[in-house]
Protein backbone atom coordinates (compact mmCIF):
# COMPACT_ATOMS: atom_id res chain seq x y z
CA UNK A 1 0.00 0.00 0.00
CA UNK A 2 1.44 3.35 -1.08
CA UNK A 3 1.80 6.14 1.49
CA UNK A 4 2.24 9.89 1.28
CA UNK A 5 3.95 11.24 4.40
CA UNK A 6 3.67 14.98 4.98
CA UNK A 7 5.74 17.31 7.05
CA UNK A 8 3.50 19.84 8.82
CA UNK A 9 5.10 23.25 9.39
CA UNK A 10 5.91 24.94 6.10
CA UNK A 11 4.56 22.03 4.07
CA UNK A 12 0.89 21.52 4.85
CA UNK A 13 0.43 24.74 6.76
CA UNK A 14 2.08 28.09 7.33
CA UNK A 15 2.41 28.10 11.11
CA UNK A 16 5.05 30.82 11.23
CA UNK A 17 2.77 33.61 12.48
CA UNK A 18 1.81 31.79 15.66
CA UNK A 19 5.34 30.53 16.23
CA UNK A 20 6.78 34.03 15.91
CA UNK A 21 4.13 35.37 18.29
CA UNK A 22 5.10 32.74 20.88
CA UNK A 23 8.79 33.60 20.57
CA UNK A 24 8.08 37.31 20.92
CA UNK A 25 6.04 36.56 24.04
CA UNK A 26 9.24 35.08 25.50
CA UNK A 27 11.31 38.12 24.57
CA UNK A 28 8.73 40.41 26.16
CA UNK A 29 8.85 38.24 29.27
CA UNK A 30 12.62 38.83 29.31
CA UNK A 31 11.94 42.56 29.16
CA UNK A 32 13.52 42.80 25.70
CA UNK A 33 10.51 43.53 23.51
CA UNK A 34 9.61 41.82 20.24
CA UNK A 35 12.64 40.64 18.28
CA UNK A 36 11.14 38.69 15.38
CA UNK A 37 8.95 39.74 12.46
CA UNK A 38 7.15 37.96 9.64
CA UNK A 39 10.40 38.21 7.68
CA UNK A 40 11.73 35.51 10.03
CA UNK A 41 9.20 32.91 8.86
CA UNK A 42 11.95 30.66 7.51
CA UNK A 43 13.59 30.45 10.93
CA UNK A 44 10.24 30.04 12.67
CA UNK A 45 9.49 26.91 10.69
CA UNK A 46 12.72 25.28 11.89
CA UNK A 47 11.60 25.36 15.53
CA UNK A 48 11.36 27.23 18.79
CA UNK A 49 15.00 27.00 19.78
CA UNK A 50 16.05 28.45 16.44
CA UNK A 51 13.76 31.44 16.95
CA UNK A 52 15.01 32.11 20.46
CA UNK A 53 18.61 31.82 19.29
CA UNK A 54 18.00 34.23 16.42
CA UNK A 55 16.44 36.84 18.68
CA UNK A 56 19.24 36.58 21.23
CA UNK A 57 21.85 36.80 18.47
CA UNK A 58 20.33 40.11 17.41
CA UNK A 59 20.78 41.27 20.97
CA UNK A 60 24.45 40.28 20.99
CA UNK A 61 23.93 37.07 22.98
CA UNK A 62 24.36 34.32 20.35
CA UNK A 63 25.85 31.72 22.71
CA UNK A 64 23.31 32.02 25.54
CA UNK A 65 22.20 28.39 25.37
CA UNK A 66 21.13 28.40 29.01
CA UNK A 67 18.62 31.17 28.35
CA UNK A 68 17.29 29.33 25.31
CA UNK A 69 16.83 26.19 27.41
CA UNK A 70 15.10 28.18 30.13
CA UNK A 71 12.61 29.84 27.80
CA UNK A 72 11.92 26.98 25.42
CA UNK A 73 9.16 25.53 27.67
CA UNK A 74 7.74 29.05 28.06
CA UNK A 75 7.61 29.34 24.28
CA UNK A 76 5.82 25.99 23.96
CA UNK A 77 3.20 27.03 26.51
CA UNK A 78 2.62 30.35 24.74
CA UNK A 79 2.36 28.58 21.40
CA UNK A 80 -0.09 25.98 22.70
CA UNK A 81 -2.34 28.72 24.06
CA UNK A 82 -2.55 30.54 20.69
CA UNK A 83 -1.75 27.77 18.23
CA UNK A 84 -4.22 28.58 15.46
CA UNK A 85 -4.63 32.35 15.52
CA UNK A 86 -2.59 33.06 12.38
CA UNK A 87 -1.98 29.55 11.00
CA UNK A 88 -3.47 28.57 7.64
CA UNK A 89 -3.23 25.60 5.31
CA UNK A 90 -1.57 26.25 1.99
CA UNK A 91 -3.97 26.52 -0.95
CA UNK A 92 -5.12 23.12 -2.15
CA UNK A 93 -3.36 21.18 0.62
CA UNK A 94 -6.43 19.64 2.20
CA UNK A 95 -8.04 18.95 -1.17
CA UNK A 96 -4.88 17.10 -2.20
CA UNK A 97 -4.86 15.03 0.99
CA UNK A 98 -8.51 14.09 0.51
CA UNK A 99 -7.98 13.20 -3.17
CA UNK A 100 -4.99 10.99 -2.35
CA UNK A 101 -6.93 9.14 0.32
CA UNK A 102 -9.84 8.64 -2.06
CA UNK A 103 -7.41 7.23 -4.62
CA UNK A 104 -6.20 4.60 -2.17
CA UNK A 105 -3.05 6.21 -0.81
CA UNK A 106 -2.41 6.15 2.92
CA UNK A 107 -1.68 9.65 4.27
CA UNK A 108 0.16 10.56 7.46
CA UNK A 109 2.01 13.42 9.13
CA UNK A 110 5.64 13.16 10.24
CA UNK A 111 6.85 16.34 11.92
CA UNK A 112 9.57 17.56 14.24
CA UNK A 113 6.96 19.50 16.19
CA UNK A 114 6.23 17.86 19.57
CA UNK A 115 3.45 15.33 19.03
CA UNK A 116 1.02 16.90 21.50
CA UNK A 117 1.31 20.27 19.76
CA UNK A 118 0.89 18.77 16.30
CA UNK A 119 -2.18 16.85 17.46
CA UNK A 120 -3.58 19.95 19.17
CA UNK A 121 -3.11 22.03 16.03
CA UNK A 122 -4.66 19.47 13.67
CA UNK A 123 -7.64 19.03 15.98
CA UNK A 124 -8.11 22.78 16.41
CA UNK A 125 -8.07 23.14 12.63
CA UNK A 126 -10.58 20.30 12.30
CA UNK A 127 -8.42 18.03 10.13
CA UNK A 128 -6.91 15.49 12.51
CA UNK A 129 -9.10 12.65 11.22
CA UNK A 130 -7.94 13.20 7.64
CA UNK A 131 -4.63 11.51 8.45
CA UNK A 132 -4.03 7.87 9.22
CA UNK A 133 -1.13 8.54 11.58
CA UNK A 134 0.80 11.31 13.29
CA UNK A 135 4.45 11.04 14.32
CA UNK A 136 5.98 13.97 16.20
CA UNK A 137 9.46 14.85 17.38
CA UNK A 138 9.00 12.98 20.65
CA UNK A 139 6.85 10.06 19.51
CA UNK A 140 9.91 7.85 19.13
CA UNK A 141 13.44 7.83 20.56
CA UNK A 142 14.66 9.37 17.28
CA UNK A 143 13.39 12.18 15.08
CA UNK A 144 13.87 13.31 11.47
CA UNK A 145 16.27 13.07 9.64
CA UNK A 146 16.46 9.58 11.11
CA UNK A 147 14.34 7.50 8.72
CA UNK A 148 12.44 5.55 11.36
CA UNK A 149 9.77 8.20 12.10
CA UNK A 150 8.87 8.27 8.40
CA UNK A 151 8.72 4.49 8.26
CA UNK A 152 6.62 4.32 11.42
CA UNK A 153 4.21 6.93 10.05
CA UNK A 154 3.68 4.74 6.98
CA UNK A 155 3.22 1.61 9.11
CA UNK A 156 0.71 3.22 11.46
CA UNK A 157 -1.26 4.58 8.52
CA UNK A 158 -1.48 1.07 7.10
CA UNK A 159 1.07 1.49 4.34
CA UNK A 160 4.30 -0.13 3.26
CA UNK A 161 7.33 1.93 4.40
CA UNK A 162 9.17 0.89 1.24
CA UNK A 163 6.41 2.40 -0.91
CA UNK A 164 6.24 5.79 0.76
CA UNK A 165 6.93 9.32 -0.39
CA UNK A 166 7.98 12.26 1.81
CA UNK A 167 6.54 15.72 1.13
CA UNK A 168 8.48 18.44 2.93
CA UNK A 169 10.05 21.86 2.82
CA UNK A 170 13.53 21.53 4.31
CA UNK A 171 16.82 19.70 3.97
CA UNK A 172 15.73 17.68 7.02
CA UNK A 173 12.77 16.25 5.11
CA UNK A 174 14.99 15.57 2.10
CA UNK A 175 17.58 13.75 4.23
CA UNK A 176 14.83 11.74 5.93
CA UNK A 177 13.53 10.47 2.61
CA UNK A 178 17.03 9.67 1.37
CA UNK A 179 17.83 7.76 4.58
CA UNK A 180 14.59 5.80 4.23
CA UNK A 181 15.31 5.04 0.58
CA UNK A 182 12.09 6.66 -0.65
CA UNK A 183 11.40 9.66 -2.93
CA UNK A 184 11.36 13.21 -1.63
CA UNK A 185 9.08 15.99 -2.89
CA UNK A 186 9.96 19.48 -1.72
CA UNK A 187 7.56 22.41 -1.92
CA UNK A 188 8.65 25.69 -3.47
CA UNK A 189 5.94 27.91 -1.97
CA UNK A 190 7.24 28.04 1.61
CA UNK A 191 9.58 30.67 3.08
CA UNK A 192 12.63 28.65 1.99
CA UNK A 193 11.18 27.51 -1.33
CA UNK A 194 13.86 29.14 -3.46
CA UNK A 195 16.49 26.94 -1.80
CA UNK A 196 14.82 23.60 -2.52
CA UNK A 197 16.04 23.01 -6.08
CA UNK A 198 19.67 22.92 -4.92
CA UNK A 199 18.87 19.84 -2.80
CA UNK A 200 17.96 17.91 -5.96
CA UNK A 201 14.84 16.16 -4.65
CA UNK A 202 12.97 13.66 -6.77
CA UNK A 203 10.40 16.35 -7.50
CA UNK A 204 9.71 20.01 -6.78
CA UNK A 205 6.10 21.03 -6.18
CA UNK A 206 4.89 24.55 -6.93
CA UNK A 207 1.28 23.91 -5.91
CA UNK A 208 -0.74 21.10 -4.37
CA UNK A 209 -2.63 20.46 -7.58
CA UNK A 210 0.54 18.76 -8.85
CA UNK A 211 0.88 16.23 -6.03
CA UNK A 212 -1.42 13.49 -7.29
CA UNK A 213 0.46 13.30 -10.59
CA UNK A 214 3.85 13.42 -8.87
CA UNK A 215 2.87 10.63 -6.49
CA UNK A 216 1.61 8.47 -9.32
CA UNK A 217 4.87 8.90 -11.19
CA UNK A 218 7.24 8.38 -8.27
CA UNK A 219 5.34 5.50 -6.68
CA UNK A 220 4.33 3.72 -9.88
Amino acid sequence: MRSIIFDLDGTLADTSGDLIAAANACFRHMGLGDQLTEADAGTALTGGRAMLTLGLTRLGRPADAALVDRYYPVLLDAYEAEIDTHTFFYPGALDAVAALATSGYKVAVCTNKPEYLARHLLKRMGVYDMFGALIGADTMPVRKPDPEPLREAARRAGGDPARALMVGDTITDHKTARAAGVPSVLVTFGPNGADMAALEPDALMDEYGELHGIAGRLLA
